[in-house]
């Protein structure tokens, strides 16, 4: 995330578009578990109720979906690159090693807080763990993190599907059940939250394959493929079309469950996890997509791009914003708009959501107001 940069001046446009871009697919994939009145949909999703609400899950299936993770993963991959490269030159490798590791730490601990007190969905305590994993295959050749990739995305494709196909037999249901009943409070959910904390990212790392999403970003920024994209027109345009299309084809069985095909439980968690692991194609599309854009773009900035780009260097204040903010507006324990929302009107707050913040992040760009994440991250790992 942004608070892994360490250089502010000179900043690669294609990853905080990248980043700033994430957020709005993280926001759309969070919004729906609060949704807690409607009939349970396929795995995470909720029915829909009109033709528009289908077509939106559709999309979200398509688009969203299993797509948002790995692009993250990936992303954090590539920053602890730009990390390690940058401190290496400074300091030399073994301080750099322990300033990552520190990173890592507070990571953790970061979205040990946002999960525990806030409520809100982590992934930085998965990130975390992955970095604090994955250290010293930041001194390893690109040959090797691809023969680590290799390794990694092949146990993945030997267990998930068959662990999803497992879950839905044991859920006796296509969807998965809201664990939202309208009556939580704050202070009644609290312990139950701090008590789910190790077990969040230990269930992510189990059911997902973060680990070959951030050992790919670490190839690419081995190769500096988002801050100089321009040198690799070529191969960004040969992931985003292969990763895009892999992602696209392996949705399908997925969008096509319950409304079309109407498999046994099993063969329907089989192909939820066909989507999980097509979605980490579809995180490397995105991430190739995205650096073309930013050679497209690098002489064309208007505002809604400067905006994108604010929100992608205050990535880490910005995640736990929308985070907080979703919370406080879907749950029951505060406004609990997630009782009356649809899967339209859902996604339409989301929207908003991003636009309100994005405008935030704008303002802060042009005042040069660095995300208040960011800055304690720094102070933390450098002890400024």
């Amino acid at each position: 995330m942004a608070d892994l940069e360490t250089v502010q001046t000179k900043r690669a446009l294609s990853l905080d578009i990248a980043r700033g871009s994430m957020l709005f697919l993280i926001i759309l994939s969070h919004i729906p578990l609060f949704l807690y009145t409607i009939e349970p949909g396929v795995i995470t999703k909720v029915s829909g109720s009109t033709a528009f609400d289908h077509f939106l899950n559709f999309l979200m299936e398509i688009i969203v979906d299993n797509r948002a993770r790995p692009l993250f993963a990936i992303l954090f991959g590539y920053g602890l690159v730009m990390i390690y490269r940058k401190q290496s030159e400074r300091k030399g490798a073994a301080e750099a090693k322990r300033l990552i590791k520190r990173r890592c730490w507070y990571l953790i601990l970061f979205g040990a807080i946002l999960a525990g007190v806030a409520g809100g969905q982590d992934i930085l305590m998965t990130y975390g763990i992955a970095g604090l994993l994955l250290i010293s295959c930041l001194k390893k050749d690109n040959r090797k993190i691809k023969k680590y990739v290799l390794i990694s995305t092949v146990i993945c494709i030997l267990y998930i599907p068959f662990f999803w196909g497992g879950v839905l037999v044991e859920n006796q249901s296509y969807g998965l059940p809201v664990e939202l009943t309208g009556q939580e409070t704050y202070a009644g959910t609290i312990l139950e939250r701090l008590v789910s904390i190790p077990i969040i990212p230990l269930f992510t790392h189990i059911t997902f394959p973060v680990i070959p999403s951030v050992l790919i970003g670490m190839w690419l920024g081995n190769i500096n493929i988002l801050i100089k994209p321009q040198n690799h027109l070529k191969l960004l345009k040969q992931l985003s079309l292969i990763g895009l299309t892999i992602s696209l084809v392996g949705a399908i069985p997925l969008v096509l469950i319950n409304d079309v095909w109407f498999p046994n439980l099993f063969t329907a968690g089989f192909a939820y996890g066909i989507h999980i692991l097509t979605g980490f194609a579809g995180g490397l599309g995105y991430a190739a997509l995205f650096g073309l854009l930013g050679v497209r773009m690098k002489n064309h900035r208007g505002v809604i791009l400067k905006a994108i780009t604010a929100m992608g260097k205050r990535s880490l204040t910005f995640f736990v914003l929308h985070e907080v903010l979703t919370v406080i507006l879907l749950s029951p324990i505060a406004f609990n708009l997630g009782a009356s929302l649809t899967v339209t009107t859902s996604i339409l707050i989301g929207i908003v959501m991003w636009m309100v913040t994005l405008s935030i992040a704008y303002l802060m760009e042009c005042r040069q107001i660095a995300g208040p994440l960011e800055n304690y991250m720094r102070y933390l790992v450098y002890n400024k």
